[in-house]
Parts: structure tokens; C-alpha cells; sequence
């Protein structure tokens, strides 16, 4: 019997590497996410009018540093396809909120949901190439929840703007903060500390 050794060939440890010495791309992944969500509760009336656009902005940024962090794996001869399409995927999700003018509703909840299921399925599946002390939980329960987010609208298509813009700020929250935890775990590996005194070397 051949035994499975998915987080310890060598192509998988160049890999959690990448994503170790890139920690500060999924800081600040989550950093943007979370001021997103911030903002859906602070700002609801204001988010539900041009939920659109900052979506679109979201969407964009989110798929920059995902692009980002594949390629520069990439330069090193790994491969972090998963990482890429998920960035492509956010950016023409952004592109398709931008350009289509005048996207209704119900349109915008299809787009929205997709994106949501499409991306967070990626990151399940990058998720069991991530070494377990390298934060793995972390990334699946990010990918859970945007798949979660994605059932919930397709499920409820017509739902109301304001019931939209707080599901919205709830999974961008969610999603923010595990990834700020992904990136502390990350960074814990890429500076040699255990992740629990990660932060006292820089005091």
C-alpha cells in the first residue's frame, strides 16, 4: 500500500513556504476585508447605495494580492494554481460589477454568490496543501465560510439591498479575521518563532 503525503513532499514544503514568506499579502487580505465588513455596519444606508462599487473595490484588491502571491511562488518554481484563478476569478467579478451598467438586484446576488462559492471552494482545495501548523484550519474555515455565503444567497436571491449589505459585511468580517490569524500562523514560520511568541521578538 502507497501511503498519501499531501503536506510533506518537497514541492509541497516549497510551497507552504511561499505562502509563509508571503504573509503579509494575507494580512493584508484580511485587513481589507475586515474594513469592508466595518464599514457595511457602520455606514448601511451609504454601503446599500453603492454596495456595487465597493464590492467591485473589494473584489478587485482581494484578487491583486492573490495574483501577487502566485506569482511570486511562480518565480521560484512553485505552483499555487489555486491561488491564481482565485485572483483572476475576483477581478473579473469586479469587472462584471463595473461595467455592467445598470446590473439589478437580483443579477448583482448571482454574481455575488458565485463569486462567494467559486472562490471559497479554491481555497478548501489550497487549504489541504497547506501544512496543518502552517494554519490550515484557518484557511478552511475562510473557505467554509465564503462557501456558506454563497449558499445563503443562492438560496434567498431576493433578498432585500439592506439584508445584502449585512450579509456582505458579515462574511467580509469572518473572512478578514481568519485570514489575519492565517497570516500570524504564517508569520510564526517565516520568522522561525513559535506562533505563540511570534509577536514578542518585534516588541
Amino acid at each position: 500500500m502507497t501511503s498519501i503525503q499531501s503536506t510533506d513532499s518537497p514541492k509541497t514544503e516549497a510551497m507552504n513556504d511561499m505562502l509563509a514568506n508571503n504573509w503579509w499579502a494575507v494580512a493584508l487580505r484580511g485587513v481589507v476585508a475586515i474594513l469592508f465588513g466595518i464599514a457595511a455596519f457602520a455606514m448601511p444606508l451609504l454601503m446599500m447605495v453603492s454596495l456595487v462599487v465597493v464590492f467591485a473595490a473589494f473584489s478587485f484588491v482581494d484578487g491583486v494580492f492573490g495574483i501577487i502571491m502566485s506569482v511570486r511562488g511562480a518565480r521560484k518554481g512553485e505552483r499555487w494554481i489555486w491561488l491564481l484563478l482565485s485572483g483572476i476569478l475576483s477581478i473579473v467579478a469586479s469587472a462584471v460589477a463595473i461595467l455592467w451598467p445598470g446590473i439589478t438586484v437580483l443579477a448583482f446576488v448571482i454574481l455575488v454568490a458565485a463569486w462567494a462559492l467559486v472562490s471559497g471552494t479554491f481555497m478548501l482545495i489550497s487549504a489541504f496543501r497547506l501544512k496543518i501548523d502552517h494554519g490550515r484550519v484557518w484557511l478552511v474555515i475562510g473557505g467554509i465560510a465564503s462557501v456558506v455565503f454563497g449558499i445563503l444567497l443562492v438560496i434567498s436571491p431576493f433578498i432585500g439591498a439592506l439584508v445584502l449589505t449585512f450579509w456582505t459585511g458579515a462574511h467580509a468580517v469572518v473572512l478578514g479575521a481568519t485570514l489575519l490569524v492565517l497570516a500570524y500562523k504564517l508569520r510564526s514560520h517565516k520568522t522561525g518563532m513559535p506562533s505563540d511568541l511570534a509577536t514578542s521578538g518585534t516588541a
